[in-house]
């Protein structure tokens, strides 16, 4: 192990972990859903409540690869649309036109704020990469490669596995661990002896069910113990002031364990 560390690698999760999108993900999905909501209530002849991040973007949507987001999001309201092709239009009502919808916002939004990232996990990043441990980033989303080169941040990271890489290799979504067991091989670690970080319910059930060493969560809203009861080892806010040695320290108690 590198430095004497018990882990070999450790695999971040992108939004809302590494950089400050996950925000902008939701922003975009309330706008499509709201007012697709708005024009279906209209002809039932109902009123459906808005789209919200605590309720809705946490519990159906984030983490998840587009369309099965979209799918989870309308069935929590009891809503059946046709799923449709990936080649769907925006304009098109069926599961991937609407999930198309959405990334055309949300890559309209990026293109006018730009990406922000996490400072603290940037700062740990580079402590990691001192100490010789791999450092991978897992995503759902097929925007990825280009969020990291937005941010500056794409060398970083040895390997990268997202949407793009997903659809590729056929590797099924999160809460399966295929997308970070796929990043641990790449990175020539077994999930045993490596970490990841997580901010969504999603990701960390992918952690557990991938059968790594240690689940990290990240609790940027109002979910700590949401991740904890999925299969969070340790729940933080933020990575600040945490180097490699507290993430070894951590991972030394937790491995082995029964995962929640």
């Amino acid at each position: 192990m590198p430095h004497g560390y018990a882990f070999t690698a450790i695999i971040f999760d992108l939004d809302g972990v590494i950089t400050r999108t996950a925000k902008i993900h939701a922003k975009a999905w309330k706008i499509v859903f709201d007012r697709f909501l708005e024009k279906k209530g209209q002809e039932k002849n109902c009123k459906y409540k808005k789209f919200s991040y605590e309720n809705d973007y946490l519990s159906y949507v984030d983490g998840k690869p587009r369309c099965e987001g979209t799918l989870s999001f309308l069935e929590s309201r009891n809503i059946r649309i046709p799923e449709g092709s990936p080649s769907d239009t925006a304009d098109m009502e069926t599961i991937c036109g609407l999930s198309n919808r959405k990334n055309k916002v949300f890559l309209k939004v990026i293109q006018k704020e730009g990406v922000e990232v996490f400072e603290s996990t940037i700062t740990l990043i580079k402590d990691l990469r001192t100490s010789g441990i791999r450092v991978g980033v897992a995503s759902s989303s097929k925007n990825c490669k280009s969020i990291l080169k937005s941010a500056g941040i794409e060398n970083y990271f040895e390997t990268r596995v997202d949407g793009v890489v997903s659809e590729k290799f056929g590797l099924k979504g999160k809460p399966e661990g295929d997308i970070f067991v796929k990043a641990a091989e790449n990175l020539g670690a077994v999930p045993g002896d490596s970490v990841i970080v997580e901010d969504a319910v999603s990701g960390v059930q992918a952690g557990k069910n991938g059968k790594f060493g240690l689940v990290i969560g990240v609790a940027r809203g109002d979910n700590a113990s949401e991740l904890l009861e999925n299969g969070a080892d340790v729940v933080l806010k933020s990575f600040k002031g945490v180097t490699a040695q507290h993430i070894d320290e951590w991972f030394r108690q937790y491995k082995g364990k029964i995962k929640k």
